[in-house]
């Protein structure tokens, strides 16, 4: 037997599997598929403090080993979220982590004070890298001195988990990751979608609504683990890899760059059970590998 589980500030995962926000929904939605409750955690799609419509379509389109989209953060805000969706998790086991975004510091603030009253919620998830919305989260993630106030203004206020979404679009992720570190943020999840763009031949502009999306898929995967292989030797806190993981030995190669957990993102969307599929083929590995625990993993690839 192995051990899976994982511990991340004062939280306990079964797994060092999670489903990316913005992919899976609610959550609630995957539940037809199989039992969600067997996932480390799930993280839903961004939520904000008022309902938001999102980007004029088109805002989805496939390319080379990956999708755009620029969905722009369409979502049924706070009121709903607690009334409806919320309570749907009393009976699922799992850790339930929240994406939040604003479009100012006041907005992020309030928002984690107001989820800080419920207890289905273990983390919250800091939405600093939507890399297709004209205000907000974009800007603040490529200010270290930005995310420093914005992480420790939302630390006055929720005791809960802080996890902080990095976007790659920077010229040094770590510098950011540090920040966040800094301002005592628990956790840092890297990467968030590069900023990409396609052009309609026909019409001879470009494809999507709002011009330009995140490309996401198995082609951002090596950029990914180059940032997380690079924040791993600046940070203390724990890194969650995300982008491009389509199978279990991505995901194992996620770890060994410095990884404590891996989100699965895009891959949802072309097989719905892919998650269940890597936590057993992370289970294999270990077993294969005469390996009896999978933190013994986190950053083996540095020594």
């Amino acid at each position: 037997m192995v051990n899976l589980e994982v511990k991340l500030s004062n939280l306990r995962f079964k797994n060092p599997v999670l489903v990316a926000s913005g992919t899976f929904g609610w959550g609630i939605e995957y539940n037809r598929f199989f039992d969600i409750g067997l996932l480390g955690g799930v993280i839903v799609k961004g939520l904000s403090l008022n309902p938001r419509q999102g980007n004029p379509p088109p805002r989805i389109v496939e390319t080379p080993c990956g999708m755009l989209n620029s969905i722009g953060l369409q979502n049924i805000g706070l009121e709903k979220f607690v009334s409806e969706v919320l309570p749907q998790f009393d009976s699922i086991r799992t850790n339930l982590i929240v994406n939040i975004y604003g479009s100012e510091i006041g907005e992020f603030v309030e928002l984690a004070g107001r989820l800080n009253n419920y207890k289905q919620i273990a983390a919250l998830e800091i939405n600093v890298s939507c890399p297709n919305v004209k205000a907000g989260g974009a800007a603040f993630g490529k200010d270290p001195e930005v995310v420093f106030v914005l992480i420790s203004s939302i630390k006055k206020v929720c005791d809960k988990t802080i996890i902080v979404k990095l976007t790659p679009n920077v010229t040094d992720i770590a510098l950011i990751a540090q920040a966040a570190q800094s301002a005592k943020a628990d956790a840092v999840s890297l990467i968030n979608t590069l900023t990409g763009m396609i052009i309609d031949t026909k019409t001879k502009k470009p494809f999507l609504g709002n011009k330009f999306g995140g490309l996401s898929g198995p082609a951002i995967y090596p950029v990914g683990l180059k940032m997380v292989y690079e924040t791993y030797e600046k940070v203390n806190i724990p890194i969650i890899g995300v982008g491009g993981i389509y199978n279990a030995d991505v995901a194992v190669q996620y770890i060994l760059a410095g990884a404590s957990m891996i989100q699965i993102g895009t891959a949802n969307f072309v097989e719905p059970d892919i998650s269940l599929k890597i936590i057993e083929g992370i289970r294999r590995y270990l077993e294969d590998e005469e390996i009896d625990d999978v933190n013994k993993l986190v950053g083996l690839a540095h020594n």
